[in-house]
């Protein structure tokens, strides 16, 4: 019985590490994708009516989410009507 209540803790145990670690892992890739489209912003968006700015500020406050937005909204649109 002993050897079945420490198999059965040391299962919750490993299964919680895992959470852990895929919660970790998405956390990391979040602010990551964050940094990532906000150096995009700031480098490449044009200033033409204050789209860098208000794109850096959508980033800055939303995160990940702002990040996200920027991908499918602007970025494909700036890369067509800019070339980069």
């Amino acid at each position: 019985m002993d050897l079945l209540a420490s198999l059965l803790g040391l299962a919750i145990g490993g299964l919680w590490l895992l959470c852990v670690m895929f919660a970790a892992s998405i956390g990391i890739a979040g602010t990551v994708l964050w940094i990532w489209m906000l150096v995009e912003v700031l480098i490449r968006e044009t200033d033409k009516g204050n789209n860098r700015l208000i794109w850096a500020l959508v980033i800055i406050f939303t995160h990940w989410l702002g990040a996200l937005i920027y991908i499918f909204v602007r970025r494909k649109q700036r890369i067509t009507e800019a070339g980069r």
